[in-house]
């Protein structure tokens, strides 16, 4: 190598140097310019992007919640309609108040309807039966207008089908003590035979006379029951003028009353 080539060689490695030296400078100066901030920026950047995720991710979980509730939501909805449509066919064929009512078109409600067997007073319509055998007590159920008129304190937890249910109880009640007061002695046990005297007495008061009636204690269920349920139910019942109560002795007697 000459020593022109070697002078050229030499000025260009100095100035790819000095080029070099020149970037540092730039980098060196830049640095200085912004202290440690883009390392911040970028930490503010991550946390955000961590709230985010998150963020998404308790979303997915609500939708996924919501999506495993929806066939439940479904069947809820299903037996809120059936539960619909069993109350308008309750109200429809018990009515609070049975008036003029053909006997013949009654009876062909009773096939129909969910709320058990509807009876009319047929007392009125055939003043004379057997003797021996006593009436059954009409069913005057409550209607959901009814339940709904009362107070939120006075209604409680109560549903239609257990005041009704109730109602169907205290038929039932009254029915065996009127059975008990028209059956002959020879028919009845003799432990029996002082209850059915005791019963007779009680329907001969003025208060009670020709009327269906029961004890507080005949209350043992099903549905109505000497309980603070069963108590609330009564209470209600008085209040819609289904019953009256009147003590008799050492008895407290629930009248069954037609609602006017």
């Amino acid at each position: 190598m000459d020593l022109k080539q070697a002078g050229t060689s030499l000025d260009s490695l100095i100035s790819s140097l000095n080029s070099r030296i020149a970037e540092l400078q730039e980098l060196v100066i830049g640095r200085n310019m912004y202290p440690a901030s883009s390392i911040a920026d970028l930490s503010a950047v991550d946390t955000s992007l961590k709230a985010m995720e998150v963020q998404v991710q308790a979303i997915k979980d609500k939708l996924r919640e919501e999506t495993l509730a929806i066939p439940k939501a479904k069947k809820l909805i299903e037996a809120s309609l059936q539960q619909q449509k069993k109350l308008q066919n309750m109200s429809a064929y018990c009515p609070a108040r049975l008036t003029a009512v053909n006997l013949d078109t009654t009876r062909s409600m009773m096939t129909d309807s969910s709320c058990g067997p509807l009876r009319i007073e047929e007392a009125a319509a055939h003043p004379k039966e057997k003797r021996g055998r006593a009436s059954p007590p009409p069913l005057w159920y409550v209607t959901a207008d009814e339940l709904d008129s009362l107070s939120s304190y006075m209604r409680g937890r109560l549903t239609l089908e257990k005041v009704n249910a109730a109602i169907n109880d205290m038929s039932t009640y009254a029915e065996a003590n009127a059975q008990l007061i028209s059956a002959p002695k020879k028919k009845l046990a003799d432990n029996i035979w002082g209850r059915a005297l005791e019963l007779r007495d009680i329907s001969m008061k003025e208060a009670v006379r020709g009327k269906h009636f029961f004890l507080e204690t005949d209350m043992k269920g099903p549905a109505l029951k000497l309980d603070n349920t069963g108590k609330a139910i009564l209470t209600v019942l008085r209040h819609l003028g289904r019953i009256s109560e009147t003590r008799i002795g050492h008895h407290r007697v629930i009248i069954m009353l037609k609602p006017q």
